[in-house]
Order: structure tokens, then sequence, then C-alpha cells
């Protein structure tokens, strides 16, 4: 059974930063790409940033510049350095982790609460 765990949300003033951990386990494929999501109320679900097992990176334009995806292959663990936090970046963050299998397989972790205050 695959497990993703994500653990670092908190809340923090504008301008502030936050790292964010999320950590895959169980599965018998290897990890292909991982990202992180978030979900405002009201608003849907968007990536964040995802990274490949080889490095690449995609970032929303709104939060270029700020945050850094970054993944350690060896833990399957990925991380989003998160700088200059703003009040919109609140937000349950969601890790996402992809299987490289045929089909496709996701896998979502439970979420982490991240809280931007004005």
């Amino acid at each position: 059974q695959v497990q993703v765990v994500e653990s670092g949300g908190g809340l923090v003033q504008a301008g502030g930063s936050l790292r964010l951990s999320c950590a895959a386990s169980g599965s018998i494929f290897p990890i292909d790409a991982m990202g992180w999501y978030r979900q405002a109320p009201g608003k849907q679900r968007e990536l964040v940033a995802s990274i490949t097992s080889g490095g690449s990176t995609d970032y929303a334009d709104s939060v270029k510049g700020r945050f850094t995806i970054s993944r350690d292959n060896a833990k399957n663990t990925v991380y989003l350095q998160m700088s200059s936090l703003k009040p919109e970046d609140t937000a349950v963050y969601y890790c996402n982790a992809q299987l490289r299998v045929v089909p496709s397989k996701n896998y979502w972790g439970q979420g982490t609460q991240v809280t931007v205050s004005s």
C-alpha cells in the first residue's frame, strides 16, 4: 500500500518562510513525478510545483521566484521551500506521487494547512 505523508505546514506571517516535506513509501514501482498542489476555500485544487525523477521542475506563475521544489530520490521525498509568503498562499497543500507504471497511478497525501497572516 502506497502512503504519501506531508509535514511542515503551519501559521506564518506575510513575508515569512515555511518548508514542506512529503515522503512516499510502500511502492514496488519507481516513483516518477512528485508534486505539490494546493486548494484554498472555495477554489479548485491547483498545481504549485512539480519535479520529475530526473530533476526537471515546473512552477505555477504565482509562485515562481518565491517557491523552490527539490527532491531526494533515495528517500522518495520531495520538499517545497516557500519564501516571501503572501496571504493568498493560504491553502491546504497536498503532495502527489506518480508511479512509473502503465497505466499510470497517482497517490495523494492527506494535506497540510498553510496559513499566511497579513
